[in-house]
């Protein structure tokens, strides 16, 4: 059994050095999903304040309707037709980077979904707290740049976390336009040598960077209960 599992090894992974297939997949897969996090934390961060400002104030109303117009769309569609629209449709005519494509379109999606955590962290911030804020003589924005969104941005950094090991599995749909990112770099070799190994590896890895980056989420929120205490 060893001896077969050293000769499938050996086919699948050092022979041709296709092992190199699944190294630049991965570090396309940890490119697209750093850089897609950092544009889904951004856009997030401004729709719920958008949004919060709106259900606070009755403020923004046209700027509110355009953002629930962009959370409707976008969470109502699956994340794979949508990085083919972005590919084929919005960048069709223009010949761009693919890595630059899937960044774009997991950072539009992944913002959906942050706005409305972001936004429920504001939610859940306690009114007096505002009221606390403008008894101190702080507007609107004093408020919330000082009291408001540092406790929210506290109660929702777990769920920004898990939203992160979320978009990192998410991005194993690049293949759908041709990127060699992690998943199609396995099945680049199993096209070859007609073997189930290399797909297993894929799973083992995203299995251990999830793993990985939960411990790290796991720690955060131990770090922020105590803090609480």
């Amino acid at each position: 059994m060893f001896e077969k599992f050293a000769k499938s090894f050996y086919l699948n992974f050092i022979k041709e050095e296709r092992w190199r297939y699944i190294a630049d997949g991965l570090l396309v897969t940890l490119e697209v999903t750093f850089f897609a996090c950092l544009i889904g934390i951004c856009l997030g961060f401004l729709v719920a304040i958008i949004r919060s400002t709106y259900d606070k104030t009755r403020k923004l109303k046209i700027a509110n309707a355009i953002c629930r117009v962009y959370l409707t769309v976008i969470r109502g569609t699956p994340v794979v037709v949508q990085l083919l629209i972005i590919y084929f449709v919005v960048f069709g005519s223009v010949d761009i980077n693919k890595v630059l494509v899937a960044i774009i379109a997991f950072g539009i999606n992944s913002g959906a979904y942050v706005a409305e955590i972001v936004r429920s962290g504001i939610m859940s911030v306690p009114e007096g707290q505002a009221e606390a804020g403008r008894s101190l003589g702080f507007n609107y924005v004093q408020t919330m740049r000082y009291i408001v969104m540092p406790q929210a941005f506290k109660n929702v950094l777990p769920a920004l976390g898990n939203e992160f090991i979320v978009l990192l599995k998410e991005t194993s749909v690049s293949g759908y336009i041709a990127l060699q990112d992690l998943t199609k770099g396995g099945d680049i070799i199993r096209s070859r040598t007609f073997a189930s190994m290399p797909l297993l590896a894929v799973a083992l890895i995203y299995l251990c960077m999830v793993m990985l980056f939960q411990f790290f989420v796991t720690r955060l929120e131990r770090r922020l209960h105590r803090s609480e205490r």
